[in-house]
C-alpha cells in the first residue's frame, strides 16, 4: 500500500481547464452561501442545534473551497490568459460571498452577545434567590465573586 501523498497541484493548460475550475469554484461558493444561509435562519429562529447540524457540511465546504482559491492562484496567469470573462465572475461572486459570510458572522455574534447575557442574568438571578434577606448587615459575608458563600458556582456547557 502506497503512503499518502498530497494531491498534485492541478495546472490549467488550456481554456476548457480554466473554465472548469472557475465554474467549480462559482459551484462551491453558491453551496457554501447557501449553507451560510440556512445556518443563519436557524439560529435567527433560535433553532440552535439545527444551525449546529450543518456545521460539518459547511466545514467540508469551506476547505474545498479555500483549496480551490489556492488552485486559483496558483494558475492565475492561466487564468487570466484563458478566461478573462471567468476571472471577472469569480471577483463579482467573491464579493457577493463575502458580503453573505460577513451576515452570516453578525447573526452568529447576535446570538452570542445574546446568550451571554441570559447567561449573566441567569446567573444574578440564581444568586439573588439564594442571597438571604435580613435587615441590616447580611447574615453571611459578601463574596469577592459578588455571590454569597452559600451559592455554588454556575455550570456552563459549552457543547449544546
Amino acid at each position: 500500500m502506497a503512503p499518502d501523498r498530497a494531491a498534485a497541484p492541478v495546472r490549467i493548460a488550456d481554456r476548457a481547464g480554466a473554465e472548469a475550475l472557475v465554474a467549480e469554484l462559482m459551484g462551491l461558493m453558491q453551496a457554501l452561501e447557501t449553507v451560510l444561509g440556512e445556518e443563519g435562519a436557524h439560529v435567527r429562529e433560535g433553532r440552535l442545534r439545527q444551525g449546529l447540524d450543518l456545521t460539518q457540511r459547511k466545514s467540508a465546504l469551506a476547505a474545498s473551497y479555500f483549496q480551490g482559491l489556492e488552485t486559483a492562484k496558483l494558475n492565475a496567469v492561466a487564468l487570466a490568459r484563458f478566461a478573462p470573462q471567468g476571472v471577472e465572475t469569480l471577483k463579482a461572486g467573491h464579493r457577493r460571498f463575502a458580503q453573505a459570510v460577513e451576515a452570516n458572522q453578525t447573526v452568529l455574534a447576535t446570538a452570542r452577545t445574546v446568550s451571554e447575557g441570559l447567561i449573566k442574568s441567569l446567573a444574578d438571578e440564581i444568586g439573588r434567590s439564594r442571597a438571604p434577606s435580613v435587615y441590616g448587615a447580611p447574615s453571611v459575608a459578601p463574596s469577592p465573586y459578588g455571590r454569597g458563600t452559600r451559592s455554588g458556582p454556575l455550570v456552563l456547557s459549552r457543547s449544546l
